[in-house]
């Protein structure tokens, strides 16, 4: 199994907080989108297997002509075997959503959407700077699923605007509509963003740790209540609407980033392209796709397996191989560690596996961080 993230350079603007490119144009550049057909064709020895899994993410590709889309889907066509079922993922932005958009993507072969709702609350949305209403969050998801049946919608959870009534009110709104798949997160302030500088000029309200722990069980509760499972700490989904792009990431399997800025990784070395555009199709005219690139070592390896399975919902398993590739002593040593978690139900470990509980769900990261090897 291995997947392709195709990274779209547009931004809204009027998506503050982010910092994407800025276009008001609803076309690629067609020096833009010949160098990411050129990048594809460059690139083409680099996934060997398959291709189970095509991910447009990143500056809002909703934005991009549907015309743009096919073209690059048919350069992938051209270069990988693409799986007949692979999940060809578009991210959305809602009020970028129209009927004759809706039909385009599905022509292109676009079998799933991850649309940015982030609530359903007018005031929250305001409070985010999204370029969405409540209104248009509703009316366009319903006029998604008219055409799409594996949709996730993005919810934002823990801002100082957030009651829990109206969380729980954005949560039967989702179980209501029947939405398939939703990523949960907490707000989290970055450094250097407009919202941190709001917020520390006293424009904005600051977020609140303890709400989000609250908002966060009530999350796992409703998600038990309406048959979600939560199968990685910030994802839910119904039977069989996975997302199987992510959990390739989760699973440590390749895949390959097309694309400004755009991530790769082979199991071994992590690249990332440049992320100005105008030396990414420079470079790509002369046949050259400059990246940055990171070989992980062993260690680094090891902590990376320990920290994302942790955070699914299969936990550390005895079966995956990168588990069986760990030398016996240090097998222990994890091992001891976690019995020290599961005293305090924060682990649960079986004969097959590592997992959190849901307790333990809270802490994960730190869980994961004490189980590192250190040397």
């Amino acid at each position: 199994m291995a997947g392709i993230y195709i990274h779209i350079p547009f931004c809204k603007k009027a998506c503050h907080y982010c910092n994407f490119h800025f276009s008001t144009t609803h076309h690629l550049m067609p020096q833009m989108l010949e160098a990411i057909n050129k990048e594809i064709s460059l690139r083409k020895n680099e996934l060997s297997e398959t291709v189970d899994t095509i991910y447009f993410g990143g500056g809002t590709p909703s934005l991009c002509n549907t015309e743009d889309i096919q073209c690059i889907m048919n350069a992938l066509r051209k270069y990988f075997t693409i799986n007949i079922d692979a999940e060809v993922t578009l991210e959305a932005n809602p009020d970028d959503i129209t009927e004759q958009k809706l039909n385009s993507w599905k022509c292109c072969g676009i079998n799933r959407l991850s649309i940015g709702i982030q609530s359903f609350n007018e005031e929250e949305l305001v409070w985010m700077n999204r370029a969405h209403n409540a209104t248009q969050a509703t009316n366009n998801l319903q006029l998604a699923l008219q055409y799409f049946n594996n949709i996730s919608v993005d919810l934002i959870y823990g801002t100082p605007l957030l009651t829990n009534q109206q969380w729980l009110e954005n949560l039967q709104t989702v179980a209501a509509l029947n939405i398939p798949h939703i990523s949960c997160y907490a707000l989290t302030v970055e450094e250097g963003t407009a919202l941190n500088k709001m917020i520390l000029q006293g424009k904005k309200q600051n977020t609140n740790t303890n709400k989000q722990a609250e908002h966060f069980e009530m999350l796992m509760q409703w998600a038990f209540q309406n048959n979600y499972q939560h199968y990685e700490i910030s994802n839910f989904a119904k039977p069989n609407f996975k997302s199987q792009h992510n959990s390739g990431y989760w699973q440590g399997k390749n895949y390959l980033g097309i694309g400004p800025s755009a991530h790769s990784y082979n199991g071994k070395q992590r690249k990332w392209n440049i992320a100005n555009n105008a030396l990414y199709i420079k470079n790509i005219e002369q046949n050259i796709v400059l990246f940055e690139e990171e070989t992980l070592t062993a260690t680094q390896q090891l902590n990376e397996f320990l920290m994302i399975a942790l955070r699914t919902n299969e936990g550390i398993c005895f079966t995956d191989e990168r588990w069986e590739m760990i030398n016996e002593n240090y097998k222990n040593k994890i091992i001891e560690v976690a019995k020290k978690w599961s005293v305090s139900n924060h682990l649960l470990i079986t004969e097959n596996n590592i997992c959190l509980t849901n307790k333990g769900k809270f802490l994960a990261d730190g869980i994961a961080s004490d189980l590192f090897q250190l040397s």
